[in-house]
């Protein structure tokens, strides 16, 4: 009878945990701001368009913005963070140093939607947006961003470091880090696609068109005259040199061709687990296409704030006053 009591108990439990668990995750969807905010997707939208107007590489950048902020505690906003007396942000940590970028476009659509409806509509979801619109402008795939995660209140500098991938990471370092957000290895080559947009530096690829052999010949010294054996590491150069502003398969292509600009990319591709999934999507782009948008919706799910966690910032790049007094003046514990 005791026994059977226990049981009972522990199924109650598991049945509150799996609803709590639900609850949590039902609350990131694609209506969340139909009531209160009901213009939000036209109005980033448009400020997107307007932006990539101005400057076609900034589609990549507002898509890798979103990438390396749910990569660092999840999908909440942090990236966008100054440094503060109280935290280092995130924007000087190594992979985001003089390289990651946008943040003044996010500025701008954050004012346009703060105009519309104040205090609504959070940073995380305008960079989940953000992201999705500068993909379709350049000719990508859509798909339907959830939304509702809420902004963080602090940063993580040490996470930056060391929980975004590195261009000189070996497939199984890519497989791993993928892996540590529960995105599978199909989700890590499909979104390794977006490379088929935006410039990287020098820096960031120069060992591997010197010291390197799996790659193309002709690629590699083509390469080096803007990307000198030393100095120039701010020099650019398209990630894809074929069709650097528009978001296709082409990058994939390239790899089959062994044209991938990073370590990391041509990893895809070296007689490895990877090579099939890489074929297929360099001979399918609808395929890379549909594996790409659902692997941003599933990156997008990655440990959102929800419900009463974080706050809703007016302004991207810091905490709320309310919020900032708040923590001022709390009470002391002393453990």
């Amino acid at each position: 009878m005791m026994r059977s009591k226990r049981m009972i108990e522990c199924f109650a439990l598991m049945l509150v945990l799996c609803s709590c668990w639900s609850s949590v995750n039902a609350q990131l969807n694609s209506t969340f701001y139909d009531e209160t905010c009901p213009g939000v997707f036209s109005t980033v939208k448009a400020a997107v368009k307007q932006a990539i107007a101005n400057e076609t590489r900034m589609a990549a950048s507002l898509l890798r913005l979103h990438f390396h902020d749910c990569f660092v505690n999840g999908c909440d906003g942090s990236i966008l963070l100054d440094d503060t007396a109280n935290f280092t942000g995130e924007k000087t940590a190594g992979a985001n140093n003089n390289s990651v970028r946008g943040f003044d476009a996010i500025d701008s659509i954050k004012s346009q939607v703060e105009a519309n409806c104040s205090r609504v509509v959070s940073c995380a979801d305008i960079l989940a947006i953000a992201a999705r619109d500068s993909v379709v402008e350049l000719g990508g795939p859509t798909w339907s961003v959830l939304v509702g995660r809420r902004d963080s209140t602090t940063a993580n500098f040490s996470g930056a470091n060391s929980n975004l991938p590195s261009p000189t990471f070996s497939l199984t370092e890519l497989i791993s880090a993928f892996g540590d957000q529960t995105l599978s290895v199909k989700d890590m080559i499909a979104l390794s696609g977006g490379h088929t947009i935006g410039q990287a530096r020098c820096t960031t690829f120069r060992s591997h068109i010197y010291n390197e052999t799996n790659i193309d010949s002709t690629f590699a010294t083509s390469l080096q005259g803007s990307c000198p054996f030393s100095g120039g590491d701010d020099n650019l150069s398209s990630i894809d040199v074929q069709t650097s502003t528009t978001f296709d398969n082409q990058y994939y292509v390239n790899l089959l061709s062994q044209k991938g600009l990073f370590h990391s990319d041509q990893e895809l591709f070296n007689g490895g687990s990877a090579d099939s999934q890489v074929t297929t999507y360099a001979n399918n782009q609808s395929s890379f296409f549909a594996d790409f948008a659902e692997a941003m919706v599933n990156m997008g799910n990655i440990n959102p704030l929800t419900g009463s966690s974080g706050e809703v910032r007016t302004n991207c790049r810091k905490i709320n006053s309310a919020t900032i007094n708040s923590l001022v003046n709390a009470p002391v514990v002393y453990e």
